[in-house]
């Protein structure tokens, strides 16, 4: 008995997405609920279950086709026994028109089967390092490097003109990266971005974390970071300032009564924001344990849609990659964002000494239609006095 596998609804305001990897070729044996295809829309990967158990019968769409919404994507036969896979199945039961025959010869997603049908090169000939040894471009590009020595050597005698190489890779924007790009450049033109800065001494956190991380981890199971310090701190500034907890929709101006706060987090697929709901009840483990497995998921392409919509305000930091001070752009329709930055030994005058401190520069971006200057520099000196004195903000003094 045949059973169809066809792509899940998809998140609203979402109309097609990529299929990225199928994790069976046909003539494998599937079981129910396993993962059985990746497909990658523009805000998370959605990783699609086999509906029953049985056998890979079919793939009609490849890797790296557009699908929508209930596409029938491949066929499972419910009463088959594993078989040998042949070298055409492995690629996929359907060639495309127009693509070239060396899909045949292995399963490559597009970029690959580009860059091996350029050079020539025999797909089998080089190690792949991805996911069930598939090939990766990196596995193309470094073999590529490796036999450029080879060929400079194999060039007659006689030829007096070497031409250096100078390769350049094209490659398709993730629909995530994508859709980022569209975001950030809808920011810049539908606000009136501003950004303030001001600078934090960072001796009263680190002394606290330093005297209390070992039996903090000890007890509660995750390592004591800095941001959880930062999340309680943001929470309580926006109580402080709700004009900064608002956002605008249409003519009207919406103040949150939550605090629900974005953690930016890199992934190789782009930058994804998930949300810590009610920000302001969480305690330093609950915000640390649950920023681990944000970032853990997000690198899997795992969290789900609900995890990275909303949210009232976020928080970047720049600082782990190396960043001294930037200015954050707006995630709409948020009215604010908290950059933070690296920590650095500084000079500063203390009771009329000079001193030497770890000093972090904060940025904060807001926008101008709806936050007054005032209320965004207060804001963040709120933020800087919460942290220069964590035990009162700890504390609830």
């Amino acid at each position: 008995m045949a059973t169809e596998v066809r792509v899940p609804a998809l998140p609203e305001s979402v109309s097609d997405g990529v299929l990225v990897c199928w994790h069976k070729k046909p003539g494998e044996a599937i079981r129910r609920d396993e993962a059985l295809v990746d497909i990658e829309t523009d805000k998370v990967v959605l990783e699609v279950p086999a509906p029953e158990d049985g056998v890979l019968e079919e793939i009609l769409i490849t890797d790296g086709a557009t699908v929508v919404a209930d596409q029938l994507i491949g066929v499972i036969d419910t009463n088959g026994a594993a078989r040998p896979v042949t070298v055409a199945e492995a690629a996929g039961s359907v060639t495309p028109a127009g693509k070239s025959s060396v899909e045949d010869d292995a399963v490559l997603s597009p970029a690959v089967r580009k860059l091996v049908a350029e050079h020539a090169l025999d797909p089998h000939q080089i190690q792949g390092s991805g996911k069930a040894g598939r090939l990766t471009k990196a596995d193309v590009i470094e073999h590529l490097a490796q036999q450029s020595p080879q060929r400079s050597t194999e060039q007659p005698a006689p030829a007096s003109v070497t031409v250096e190489e100078r390769p350049q890779q094209r490659v398709p924007m993730s629909r995530l990266r994508a859709r980022v790009a569209e975001r950030l450049l809808q920011a810049t033109q539908s606000t009136a971005m501003l950004t303030t800065f001001n600078e934090l001494n960072m001796l009263p956190v680190k002394t606290l974390r330093e005297k209390h991380r070992a039996a903090f981890e000890q007890t509660h199971g995750v390592r004591l970071g800095y941001m959880s310090f930062f999340v309680r701190a943001v929470a309580e500034a926006l109580r402080r300032h709700p004009d900064i907890n608002a956002s605008i929709d249409g003519d009207d101006v919406v103040y949150h009564g939550f605090c629900d706060i974005g953690v930016a987090i890199s992934t190789d697929r782009g930058l994804v924001v998930p949300i810590l709901r009610n920000a302001e009840y969480m305690s330093l483990a609950e915000i640390e344990s649950q920023i681990v497995d944000f970032a853990t998921r997000g690198r899997d392409g795992k969290l789900t849609m609900e995890e990275i919509t909303g949210g009232t305000f976020s928080i970047t930091n720049g600082g782990v990659f190396g960043s001294m001070l930037s200015t954050p752009i707006l995630n709409p329709p948020q009215s604010a964002i908290l950059g933070m930055h690296s920590i650095q030994d500084r000079a500063v005058v203390e009771n009329g000494e000079v001193v030497v401190r770890p000093v972090m520069y904060l940025a904060l971006t807001y926008d101008h239609r709806i936050v007054d200057g005032r209320s965004a520099v207060t804001f963040l000196k709120t933020v800087v006095d919460l942290l220069e004195d964590p035990a009162s903000m700890l504390l609830d003094l």
